[in-house]
């Protein structure tokens, strides 16, 4: 398995590992950075194997923010889960009958998708009212959690979709970054036995994660320390930079 592991050769796997810090950077910071890694990820290994690779170690980085935000909106999660499922099903679906070229070219529209989302929730809006934790339209809920569980599924690549919706539920910052967490963790968890049906974990990623879970939780480290010192504006700009960037290489590859 080792043999197997640095047969992608040292450039890839120092890409790999700098994709697990930006992983763990991303989960307790802003999370629309974690499009980097997944593009990584999805370049350097087979686009199907490369979502459960990544899968583990976004779950390493979910551990960490949940223990970290503890400020929940339990009734939102609650409205909101059970419509992730049919996503999540429909995700593995597409996912067992496509080839791997079809997959990198999803995770590429599907990131580009995100990123344009992330332009659109950026746009000028009228000021809000001062209600909080509103349960967005029953239809929302449902479009939202098919859109989430899809994409999570099939990219990992759910987090602005999750952001729309949080917003439009008006909660404070610290409990949309709290119910977030604890939404990818419940989420993320719940792919694994999906991901494992479809046959997509090897030993030998198995293995390769194992090395890179330090990685992941020294970029949390990092993320804490840095989401004190830089303003939400600078940080958004990187991500949807980073995010388009990352479509781009593999819709063009």
């Amino acid at each position: 398995m080792i043999a197997e592991i640095l047969a992608y050769g040292w450039p890839m796997l120092v890409a790999m590992a700098v994709a697990a810090v930006v992983i763990g950077f991303s989960k307790t910071s802003f999370g629309g950075v974690a499009a980097i890694s997944v593009a990584v990820f999805a370049l350097v290994m087979p686009a199907r194997e490369s979502t459960a690779a990544i899968l583990l170690l976004l779950i390493v980085g979910d551990m960490v923010a949940i223990s970290r935000y503890r400020t929940v909106s339990w009734r939102l999660l609650l409205r909101l889960v059970p419509s992730v499922i049919p996503g999540l099903l429909l995700g593995a679906l597409f996912m067992s009958f496509v080839d791997d070229l079809v997959m990198r070219r999803t995770i590429g529209a599907l990131l580009l998708a995100m990123v344009l989302l992330q332009l659109w929730q950026r746009r000028p809006r009228a000021a809000s009212s001062a209600e909080s934790d509103v349960a967005p339209h029953p239809a929302r809920t449902i479009g939202t959690g098919i859109a989430a569980g899809f994409t999570t599924m099939t990219a990992n690549a759910a987090g602005p979709v999750m952001a729309l919706y949080f917003l439009a539920a008006r909660i404070d910052k610290l409990r949309f970054i709290g119910t977030n967490a604890w939404f990818f963790a419940l989420i993320n968890l719940a792919k694994v036995p999906l991901a494992a049906g479809l046959g997509l974990f090897s030993p030998a990623h198995l293995l390769l994660d194992l090395f890179l879970v330090p990685l992941v939780l020294l970029g949390c480290l990092i993320g804490v320390w840095v989401i004190k010192r830089v303003t939400q504006r600078q940080f958004e700009v990187v991500t949807l930079v980073a995010s388009a960037l990352s479509a781009a290489f593999l819709l063009l590859r």
